[in-house]
């Protein structure tokens, strides 16, 4: 999809304020043993489930506010980042520095494993609950919605589904798209908050109507664009509404009976090769100006309170939200994935 003119005009003029910003928080930690030690490793490595545009944005920010500390990315689903971490680590490898998932049992399962070290970043206090990790390890850097998206060409903002249950309708039998829990971690607390609010037969029904399986919770987005199909059954907000905001034909609805909240999680390995500069880049993250580009440029929802949004984005506290709970949805992760595949046929 074609990136505007006028949002590389905005990405360019949100760059320069937060280069300048940066460059003065870096001129306060010279002395900084931290900065020294983090200056000495020099580099990080990053495995994130971000959309790649954002957690390649974010690591150049933070290498252009550190010079001499690398950012090496690995950015893939959910799932995926968890599969090549545990193989990792089941091989005696020591190489992810930060872990970040967009699905909260992965941290559930990382911590039962002693895989996550302590570190709470600058300011976690002031972080909304939601947010907030009761044990000081794994705290939400970043949060959407999955809702549903429609082609605005094909179908009009009156016929669109207003809620989950619309989708059953046999009227949108193969005209729709659906991402994969195998794959995408947000997909799968999507499908438990359904399953906790209809029960399995919900997708059972869905089924039938033969939609279109993508892997990333970002591709339904594409699909529908395109026009491959009318509804997408799924999707990340914020991408949609950056997509929207491109000029794609893309419709949202956030559906009446309640939206599934991904919160996605950063922490530090506990057997991190380059810990001071995790720890770095840790707090970096978390700092109000890279908080604030993820609002602007990404259409997140972050944990920063002085974070402030675009007024044509739903607050959370206007919503019904449907939170799923973090060890429940590691121990159903398995019967997620083999249950959709089974509805699904793949």
């Amino acid at each position: 999809m074609v990136r505007t003119k006028k949002s590389g005009r905005i990405w360019s003029a949100a760059l320069g304020v937060f280069l300048t910003v940066s460059a003065v928080t870096v001129a306060v930690w010279p002395q900084d043993s931290r900065l020294s030690e983090a200056r000495r490793q020099g580099k990080i490595v990053w495995y994130s489930a971000a959309a790649l545009d954002t957690a390649q944005r974010v690591a150049k920010l933070f290498e252009q506010a550190y010079p001499g500390i690398q950012v090496e990315l690995h950015r893939s689903g959910s799932e995926r980042i968890l599969q090549r971490i545990m193989q990792e680590a089941g091989a005696g490898l020591k190489i992810a520095d930060v872990f970040n998932s967009s699905d909260v049992g992965h941290y559930t399962l990382l911590k039962k494993k002693g895989m996550l070290a302590k570190y709470a970043p600058a300011g976690a206090e002031r972080f909304a609950q939601g947010f907030r990790d009761p044990d000081g390890i794994a705290f939400g850097w970043r949060a959407f919605l999955i809702v549903i998206s429609y082609n605005s060409k094909l179908v009009s903002s009156a016929d669109a589904p207003k809620t989950w249950k619309d989708l059953l309708d046999p009227k949108w039998k193969g005209k729709l798209v659906t991402a994969h829990p195998s794959y995408s971690g947000s997909v799968a607390t999507y499908v438990l908050a359904l399953v906790n609010l209809y029960g399995w037969d919900y997708f059972k029904q869905l089924a039938q109507s033969k939609p279109h399986l993508t892997q990333s919770v970002h591709d339904p987005a594409q699909i529908v664009a395109a026009g491959e199909r009318m509804i997408g059954a799924n999707g990340a907000d914020y991408f949609l509404y950056t997509q929207k905001k491109k000029g794609n034909p893309i419709g949202i609805v956030y559906p009446q009976d309640g939206l599934p909240l991904v919160v996605s999680p950063s922490a530090i390995t506990s057997f991190a090769p380059h810990p001071a500069a995790a720890r770095l880049f840790t707090d970096f993250i978390y700092t109000k100006e890279v908080q604030q580009y993820l609002a602007d440029s990404e259409a997140l929802y972050v944990p920063h309170p002085e974070v402030t949004y675009p007024p044509d984005k739903p607050k959370l506290s206007d919503l019904k939200i449907l939170s799923v709970d973090a060890e429940e949805l590691e121990r159903r992760t398995e019967e997620i994935k083999k249950r959709f595949v089974e509805f699904f046929g793949a």
